[in-house]
């Protein structure tokens, strides 16, 4: 009978005030094999020097004095240097190293954001472990609905992603760079992908890869010249480096204004317009809520979702 893998706990405190349910939601309106979450937990399998870690993570206190309990199972759980990788994941995926106090400060009392502000506290900008599975995942999702690009993004990690079975489960990690680039343009095709899809996604992998694209370099870039580094790639446009700036380096000042939900439901659902605004429009229109466009585009979406739902 195999033996038990190894496990740890530790407590995480998060900026103040943080809301693991609202963060981590996102993670459950998608069809998704990566990031788990059942309204109370959150699941997800890390590789971690290069072995399966799976990392759990629940709230224990409310948010004004948010506690998380992290729990890690299997290689190398109990060393310094796996709690050190889940707490920089945490930081990236659940915003767990967030500013939303000095967010509410500045903006607490904008006509448009107080209401989900009040709402919504500590919703915090919850995205992607690194920059290649953020690129990806945005080049999925470049126009077409969420739900058809989320159900791709899980064929590719059920095709190519790490598995392990952890406390008696069996966890899918996101796939590597290398995994991917080993595989044509033409081969990819099968995933219902267009030709130009399926080239950025091997363009991507192959950079990251080959070590022309980096994510720590990438991090020490700031946001115009992560902009620029981006767009040189074919298949890579605006809207994806600045959903990048957001999504997969949490970057608080970016507004992916060609966005069709900000062009389209934003300006009809927030603003009233009865006809989609331009994407010049809305970045004329964003500049008032910087230096924090980032949380202030989340905060109007959960606005926007919550008018649409009744919640």
């Amino acid at each position: 009978m195999p033996s038990a893998p190894p496990r740890s706990r530790f407590e995480l405190r998060p900026g103040r005030p943080y809301s693991l349910a609202r963060t981590a939601a996102r993670f459950a309106r998608f069809p998704e094999r990566v990031d788990h979450f059942d309204g109370e937990i959150y699941e997800r399998l890390l590789l971690h020097a290069g072995r399966p870690l799976l990392v759990r993570v629940r709230q224990t206190a409310a948010p004004a004095r948010a506690l998380l309990s992290v729990e890690l199972v299997g290689h190398g759980a109990r060393t310094r240097a796996a709690r050190e990788a889940a707490t920089e994941f945490l930081s990236r995926a659940l915003g767990t190293h967030n500013e939303l106090r000095r967010f509410y400060a500045a903006l607490g009392s904008d006509p448009l954001l107080e209401p989900a502000i009040r709402a919504s506290r500590g919703l915090a900008i919850a995205g992607h472990g690194d920059c290649f599975e953020a690129l990806v995942t945005t080049v999925l999702a470049q126009q077409v609905n969420l739900t058809f690009a989320y159900s791709i993004r899980a064929e590719l990690v059920e095709a190519f992603g790490r598995r392990a079975r952890l406390d008696g489960r069996t966890w899918h990690a996101f796939p590597a760079a290398a995994r991917i680039a080993r595989e044509s343009p033409a081969a990819l095709r099968r995933f219902r992908l267009s030709a130009a899809k399926a080239g950025t996604l091997v363009r991507l992998a192959r950079g990251f890869a080959g070590g022309e694209l980096d994510d720590d370099e990438l991090r020490a870039l700031d946001d115009d010249a992560v902009i620029e580094r981006l767009v040189a790639i074919k298949g890579i446009g605006r809207w994806t480096a600045d959903t990048l700036l957001i999504r997969g380096l949490g970057r608080p000042d970016a507004f992916p204004a060609g966005d069709l939900g900000v062009i389209k439901h934003l300006a009809r659902g927030l603003l009233g317009r009865r006809t989609p605004a331009s994407e010049a429009e809305m970045r004329r229109f964003a500049l008032r809520w910087r230096p924090w466009r980032s949380y202030a585009l989340v905060y109007a979406y959960a606005a926007l979702r919550a008018a649409q739902t009744g919640d």
